[in-house]
């Protein structure tokens, strides 16, 4: 059977992309006879079609050889590409550490500063595995040629040994030591085992993606046709739309953007789009102003249920905090959105609810009842019968929450302004920013 063949298979028994966790009755992966490149006889390569919350689509392939008991196995990433890369820094401190799921597409880079050791994109296939196991495969391609190394250059077949020495004692954890992965197409993860809290040794940075990682994963005409063909055009009693693909199904599906003036605060990007093959909707806004001088934290003690009909603008760069359940939503996750503040918690509890790694086999008791927990503690604060603290911390400024006694003072909501720091200029990219003299330091280059 051809692998068109399985897949349409796979397709007329049900629908193509599974929710990752189903019954095995419902996840029967498609078996193709395929050759095999160690021994070239025939071998069964087994394809799973399923999707991952955080992760998408993807594809898990599987080959395995009975003649001579060669397998091979990796994942293939079919969803979208995302719209910002992803960075995961994690310090790894213990043999725990070493435990955590990773799933790694072909496109991302692994290093390891302490060692000055790096895995470029492209030179491994897309893994879903541990950070023991993404070590354990850099030992496995170190190790793969050392035999015609040692007799053709023995000095540099020592110095590979030594270094896989270090490689393997990282496994050990006898010294801490980093762990990052960089996708610049924003489909990797690194599991945080303390979910729903903040966990204080992982790091998660999104980032736009430079023109050579956009060449480099095939976008570059498409960012370079991003440009409008007439940045003067008023659009503000407008509503535009352009063709775009269902971020579930890939379908062809239709984007409305207009831009809304906010009372009391300033004009946004409302982007909207419908599905008409799967159904799926999502919204999501954008600023339509510039980042502002300093930065806004606000603060709403949340004390009756009337507070959940607050209107709240929550732009990409906005962290979430409620420090009552020691819950922390960095900046990025669940994007921009215009909704209400029960809408937003809502939100919140089924980010929390669809982690992939509380699901299936990666699922752990204590996990399930951490997030059970949190999950009730979450949903008595939205039905008011827990008060609570809803901190938005904002280094761009550019987020809101209703004030109900507007123009008046809210005695419930405190609004602060604060200086940026270093770090937060940096990820915003105003660091390398030049909005003074440029003119006159262009005229002089000239």
């Amino acid at each position: 059977m051809s692998a068109l063949g399985a897949v349409e298979a796979a397709a007329a028994a049900g629908p193509l992309f599974r929710p990752l966790g189903a019954e095995d009755g419902e996840q029967r992966p498609a078996e193709i006879e395929s050759l095999c490149m160690n021994c070239y006889r025939n071998g069964v390569t087994r394809l799973l079609l399923t999707r991952v919350p955080f992760f998408k689509e993807i594809i898990v392939s599987s080959f395995a050889c009975g003649s001579c008991s060669w397998s091979n196995t990796e994942i293939q990433a079919a969803g979208r590409i995302q719209e910002q890369g992803v960075r995961y820094t994690l310090a790894v401190t213990s043999r725990q550490d070493m435990n955590r799921e990773v799933v790694k597409t072909d496109c991302a880079t692994t290093r390891i500063p302490e060692l000055d050791f790096e895995i470029p994109a492209f030179t491994q296939k897309g893994v879903l595995t541990t950070i023991e196991g993404i070590i354990d495969r850099a030992v496995a391609g170190l190790e793969q040629d050392q035999p015609v190394r040692r007799a053709t250059d023995e000095e540099v077949a020592s110095k590979i040994d030594e270094f896989i020495g270090k490689l393997k004692q990282l496994k050990e954890v006898h010294s801490s030591f980093t762990f990052i992965i960089d996708d610049p197409s924003g489909n990797s993860f690194v599991e945080n085992p303390h979910a729903p809290q903040k966990d204080e040794a992982l790091v998660v940075a999104h980032y736009k993606r430079t023109p050579q990682q956009a060449a480099m994963l095939g976008l570059g005409a498409e960012e370079a046709n991003e440009t409008p063909a007439d940045p003067v055009e008023d659009l503000r009693n407008e509503v535009l739309q352009f063709n775009t693909n269902c971020p579930e199904c890939n379908a062809p599906a239709n984007t409305n953007m207009k831009l809304v003036q906010i009372p009391h605060f300033k004009e946004v990007i409302i982007m909207a789009t419908n599905c008409d093959s799967c159904g799926h909707r999502t919204n999501e806004v954008k600023s339509g102003g510039a980042i502002e001088p300093q930065g806004t934290r606000i603060t709403l003690r949340i004390t009756d249920p009337s507070d959940m009909t607050r209107d709240v603008l929550k732009s990409e760069t906005c962290s979430v905090e409620i420090p009552e359940l020691e819950f922390e939503l960095g900046m990025g996750a669940l994007g921009g959105k215009f909704t209400t503040l029960e809408g937003l918690l809502k939100d919140i509890k089924d980010l929390v609810e669809r982690n992939p790694f509380s699901l299936g086999d990666s699922s752990a008791p204590s996990k399930m009842e951490k997030l059970q927990e949190f999950s009730r503690k979450l949903l008595d604060i939205i039905e008011g019968k827990t008060k609570a603290h809803f901190v938005m911390d904002d280094p761009a400024g550019n987020s809101y929450l209703q004030n109900v006694y507007a123009p008046e003072d809210d005695p419930e909501l405190k609004v602060e302004h604060y200086e940026r720091t270093f770090e937060q200029n940096e990820e915003l990219g105003l660091n390398d920013m030049k909005t003074e003299g440029y003119e006159t330091a262009a005229t002089s280059e000239r």
